[in-house]
């Protein structure tokens, strides 16, 4: 599949999140050290697209700062009201005006999603010359998702609601998360015809996928292999999932890059995290924030680092570290306290005292 830059990808970021019971805005809720928001604004721009637009709502003044802060060059669409997904995508078209080509629909509560799956749904829209690809995927657990139902000769016939479906219809396990890959042009048609005959009285962008179907458009679909891509965050024990995935994700790839994690299960670390190959990190360790570990170096167990440098050979034992530096070949702890502006350099710096700095012996 030959790889396709998208004319657009608009990103929904205008919940509410109210199953978060928190009083920061969902979409700013932090995995591995970044706002989920940040995550999907990242795979966003992966695919290169030729516009990225982000449609806000709910606390829009903090959620569209943290968009200038990630993705400057973004445009910002306030939905005054929240009238669901369809009525979001028709906002994000009518202030961006016309955009031909591919526009990719996503959203900021799936920190877990690859821009590479973007990608692919995107080039397989224009490969297939289609109205639209639905990203889908086989959910472990179908319950709440609509059901992606097919024809006789196995392609893609409708969408069905999980509330709508059948007792056999509820028996299939494909499922629609809810990305796609539209013709702009063709979108932008269908969203004006999208109804609010719903519960919710809101116009949802599943049934521009029909309107595009009942005009006799070619919709396709892509399957994303990975399930955990396509989780969304809706409530703080999700987050909690969402945050160990990263994490495995991320130790994963640090262990492939030749860094030693001792005990993967009790070791957390960021996605601006930095290990260089060699590095060993011990159990029950926490690396946060940009921390740097060198190569060669040791931090663990018992160990929370944040934003601290730890240079090459360094031993770093049972420690609290904020904002350090750490030497070559220093030793830090067991026990140390080294906040922002202290550094350790030497053969041995155990200190916890706050203060101009932390020099070993």
């Amino acid at each position: 599949m030959s790889a396709a830059r998208p004319a657009a990808v608009i990103v929904l970021a205008a919940g509410e999140g109210t199953r978060m019971n928190s009083r920061l805005p969902k979409t700013l809720h932090l995995v591995c050290g970044l706002p989920m928001l940040a995550h999907c604004l990242s795979a966003a721009a992966q695919t290169g697209p030729g516009r990225l637009i982000v449609v806000v709502g709910h606390a829009a003044g903090q959620v569209s700062a943290h968009v200038r802060e990630h993705a400057p060059d973004a445009q910002v669409v306030v939905q005054e009201r929240l009238g669901g997904t369809g009525h979001a995508v028709r906002m994000a078209l009518e202030a961006a005006g016309t955009i031909r080509g591919t526009v990719v629909v996503t959203y900021a509560d799936t920190p877990l999603l690859r821009g590479a799956t973007l990608a692919a749904l995107a080039a397989e829209r224009e490969r297939a010359g289609a109205a639209a690809a639905v990203l889908t995927a086989r959910a472990p657990d179908p319950s709440g998702y609509g059901r992606i139902v097919r024809d006789a000769g196995g392609g893609f016939a409708s969408i069905v609601e999980h509330a709508d479906a059948t007792p056999e219809q509820l028996a299939i396990v494909e499922v629609n998360p809810g990305m796609y890959a539209f013709d702009g042009d063709l979108l932008a048609d269908a969203v004006k015809r999208v109804g609010t005959g719903n519960a919710q009285g809101e116009e949802y962008l599943t049934d521009a996928v029909g309107v595009l179907r009942r005009d006799g458009h070619r919709v396709v679909t892509v399957e994303c292999r990975d399930f955990d891509e396509v989780r969304g965050v809706n409530d703080l024990a999700q987050l909690a999932q969402a945050n160990r995935i990263m994490n495995d994700r991320l130790l994963a790839a640090a262990m492939r890059a030749g860094v030693v994690v001792a005990d993967p299960a009790s070791t957390w670390i960021d996605v601006r995290v930095s290990l260089a190959a060699g590095a060993w990190i011990g159990p029950w360790t926490q690396l946060r924030g940009a921390t740097v570990v060198g190569p060669g170096a040791s931090v663990g167990p018992g160990c929370v680092l944040t934003d601290t440098v730890v240079g090459a050979g360094a031993r770093v034992v049972q420690s609290y570290c904020d904002g350090a530096v750490i030497g070559d070949g220093a030793e830090v702890g067991p026990f140390a306290r080294l906040l922002p502006g202290m550094t350790a350099e030497g053969r041995r710096a155990t200190a916890a005292a706050e203060g101009e700095g932390v020099r070993g012996r």
